[in-house]
């Protein structure tokens, strides 16, 4: 690595170095090889979130085009290839925090469009019986293997159906939607609000993750707003208790996610 002269051959004396040994010798060679510039580390960074959304938006595209050509299909279709782009992985940070708080009523919770089933398992304890709502059957299978361990197993169940035309045999006390409005057609909003209303007890509770708030075009997820779901809400009496900013989204839904508590006022008629 260094240059030395033909002319001039010095005699060079080799001090014997332990690789092993803790002195102070090896101390500022260590140090140096594992100092991080602050400024490269950023640049990084940069790099890999910019690559990450380039990803998530080519999945994205690639979603809207299978849903564009099979509207109801086209989510079994996504799951089958993997195109989930909507799926954390995990169960939604907000929610845990809400089960943390033990602020979620207890008994029967509805998780329409559970996909892979992360929320339902969250929840179930036996305390709160749990229904996984899904369209997908190879999201089903998905949330059956997830699950398959949970000590809870027996707190939760995956339906297989078509949230609109589904009629159970027992109201519920709770019910989460997050990514689930977003991903249906406006004009079937109105349709989510009356069975909305149809499935959820008198004085039963309604969460919404609104997403995604932010300006965007097409869909799904299409954007939504507090006021798209004051629409099909107040008809019949839903009034929301509290609308905060999420500040617990993840990635790039972070700015662009409000979470909603809905009540239904008791003496409401609709005329």
């Amino acid at each position: 690595m260094f240059s030395v002269s033909l002319r001039l051959r010095p005699q060079i004396h080799r001090l014997p170095i332990n690789l092993n040994s803790k002195s102070s010798l090896n101390k500022p060679f260590i140090s140096t090889m594992t100092t991080t510039n602050p400024k490269m580390e950023e640049k990084r960074e940069q790099e890999n979130h910019s690559k990450n959304s380039t990803i998530l938006s080519s999945k994205v595209e690639k979603m809207q085009g299978i849903l564009d050509e099979d509207s109801t299909g086209g989510w079994d279709k996504c799951w089958e290839q993997g195109l989930t782009p909507w799926d954390l992985g995990q169960p939604t940070p907000v929610l845990l925090q809400l089960l943390d708080k033990e602020t979620l009523p207890k008994g029967r919770v509805l998780v329409p469009g559970c996909g892979a089933g992360h929320d339902v398992i969250a929840i179930a304890n036996p305390e709160r019986y749990v229904v996984g709502l899904e369209l997908s059957e190879n999201a089903i299978k998905r949330a059956r293997e997830i699950s398959s361990s949970s000590p809870n197993a027996k707190c939760f169940e995956f339906i297989e159906t078509d949230f609109f035309t589904w009629r159970p045999t027992e109201l519920f006390d709770l019910i989460f939607d997050y990514t689930f409005f977003c991903a249906i057609e406006p004009r079937m909003r109105a349709s989510w609000g009356t069975q909305i209303h149809e499935l959820l007890k008198p004085d039963g509770e309604l969460i919404t993750l609104m997403f995604p708030t932010d300006d965007r075009d097409g869909g799904p997820p299409y954007k939504v707003s507090v006021a798209d779901y004051e629409e099909v809400l107040h008809p019949w009496g839903f009034k929301a208790t509290s609308i905060l900013d999420n500040e617990l989204a993840v990635g790039r839904r972070k700015g662009c996610e409000k979470l909603g508590r809905w009540k239904r006022c008791l003496n409401h008629s609709q005329l």
